[in-house]
């Protein structure tokens, strides 16, 4: 808009700045005579030719009042019949709005360029005027001397004529100042103009290359898409046509093969159901033996371990089964040492053969497995009076029946709860009443009520694990500590509840990224 404005704004100034050069005054050069006559008529020769080309109010010449300094007080009163300037500015702005609608870029281009050439042409005419107003005002000059100097020869009534016509001269000349202060702020105005519309030229130039060279590449893109789906049909079409003369071929292909096998199976109907029926056979077999097989791996097992007890003179009891506790004592035909005066070890193995695992802090008689210990071997070893005896399970730990169950229920929640009595605190006995053990997706929290003894995030620093130490229910109770300095043995209500806090707690601390054992595992 902006641009379509200033596009049009120099037509107004050129259109003013045609009406006004007609104003310029030309002055002809009048050489005074020496008789008075001569220059009686030379003055009324110039007031006649400057009164011709000046337009003043009225026909002859204007009443002006000179101030101070030579400078006019009284000017003649403008014509009031033209339309004032904010008419015309707001014609000017409609026009322009209902032409930018209609101008596109290419059309502002060449305007622009058409502008820049007129804004040239009013340049070279403002020069063309700033040497005619120097010749004018020399000409005033001239010829104010010029009376001057006839004034001091006249006398009467001819003296006051030329008094008069040095008087109008003053005043031209300060008119003419004044067209010509106007002339240098239209050229200045010019100059702006011209600049102005030299840049949005350019600017426009610019754009229309630049859509040019978009709408180029979005042809050539089009292009391009045109030829590779001209392509793919082609290719579309070949295989079609080659399908279409392969199928046929295909088909009675299909329908030969179809017929062999109905034929195959009308003459041999009997030896077929007769393989099928062996396979079956075959299959039941190979379970048969393969449940026998681990039977008789597990028997001998045992026998291995019997009689590698003989000579060992503990044994190991408990159900081999999450929730249970496995029990040292001493064999009932042996003449073993007193348990009490043994010391223990646990450990943990993915079989028999293979390399074992110390349990940290499983030093006692009696060790309750936890979820981690399933699908383990779980052995012991015995120092008693500098003799070493170890003793095994029959077979790996197995998962208790409902726990898995149990885990996914609790998982359904955002925080599950479970009711827990403080055993020990900082491993000193500690009695108090039950309390509430909170495990959530990213914080675990025991509390009683509105008081909270611990509530701490999944970190590094946490552990939590089965208790490995001496407690009164070690089926029942885990181990938690929830930062440096600060844990707590805790007794839950059945053998179930603990090992599913513990499968649930680990399970969320994993999704933290975080590893929930035990003391120095």
């Amino acid at each position: 808009m902006m641009i379509s404005q200033a596009s049009c704004c120099w037509e107004d100034r050129l259109k003013n700045y045609h009406k006004t050069k007609d104003k310029i005054p030309t002055m002809s050069r009048v050489c005074p005579e020496t008789e008075e006559k001569s220059v009686c008529e030379a003055v009324v020769v110039v007031v006649e030719a400057i009164s011709a080309d000046v337009s003043f109010a009225s026909n002859q010449f204007p009443s002006y009042k000179l101030g101070p300094d030579d400078q006019i007080i009284d000017e003649p009163k403008e014509d009031e019949k033209r339309p004032s300037v904010n008419d015309v500015v707001d014609k000017e702005t409609g026009d322009l709005s209902e032409q930018h609608k209609r101008l596109s870029v290419r059309d502002l281009a060449c305007k622009f360029d058409k502008n820049l050439a007129a804004a040239a042409k009013l340049v070279a005419e403002a020069k063309l005027n700033e040497v005619t107003s120097l010749e004018g005002h020399v000409m005033l000059k001239k010829l104010r001397d010029a009376l001057e100097s006839m004034r001091g020869r006249m006398d009467g009534r001819n003296k006051e004529a030329v008094e008069k016509a040095i008087s109008m001269v003053e005043a031209l000349a300060v008119k003419l100042t004044q067209h010509e202060g106007g002339f240098i702020q239209e050229k200045t105005e010019v100059k702006k103009l011209a600049s102005f519309l030299k840049q949005a030229s350019e600017d426009a130039k610019k754009l229309v290359n630049q859509e040019r060279s978009f709408a180029c590449a979005e042809i050539e893109s089009a292009r391009t898409l045109v030829m590779r789906l001209g392509g793919a049909f082609e290719e579309q079409e070949l295989c079609s046509k080659a399908s279409r003369a392969q199928g046929p071929n295909v088909e009675r292909l299909v329908e030969e093969v179809q017929e062999a096998r109905r034929i195959k199976r009308m003459h041999q109907p009997t030896k077929v159901m007769g393989m099928q029926r062996e396979v079956q056979d075959l299959k039941s077999q190979i379970q048969e033996k393969s449940a026998y097989s681990i039977k008789l791996q597990r028997e001998i097992a045992i026998i291995k371990r019997a009689e590698g007890s003989k000579s060992c003179p503990y044994v190991l009891d408990g159900a081999q089964t999450l929730g249970s506790c496995l029990r040292i004592r001493a064999s009932s035909d042996s003449n073993a040492s007193d348990i009490s005066k043994c010391s223990f070890q646990w450990y943990r193995a993915a079989s028999e053969s293979s390399r074992r695992e110390a349990i940290s802090g499983a030093n006692q008689s009696v060790y309750a497995p936890e979820p981690y210990d399933v699908g383990r071997v779980i052995q012991a070893d015995i120092l008693c009076n500098s003799q070493k005896f170890t003793v095994t399970t029959d077979g790996p730990i197995n998962t208790a029946s409902g726990l898995q169950s149990r885990v996914e229920s609790l998982m359904r929640k955002s925080n599950s709860e479970f009711t827990v009595v403080i055993s020990q605190m900082n491993g000193q006995d500690h009695t108090s009443r039950s309390h509430v053990f909170t495990i959530g997706k990213a914080r675990v929290k025991l509390s009683r009520g509105w008081i909270t003894k611990a509530r701490e995030i999944y970190s590094n620093s946490m552990q939590l694990c089965g208790v490995r130490g001496n407690a009164n229910a070690p089926a029942k109770a885990l181990f938690w500590q929830p930062r440096k300095g600060l844990s707590f043995l805790l007794t839950f209500e059945s053998e179930q509840e603990r090992n599913a806090a513990i499968a649930l707690s680990r399970k969320y601390a994993y999704d933290c990224n975080v590893t929930l054992v035990g003391p120095d595992d």
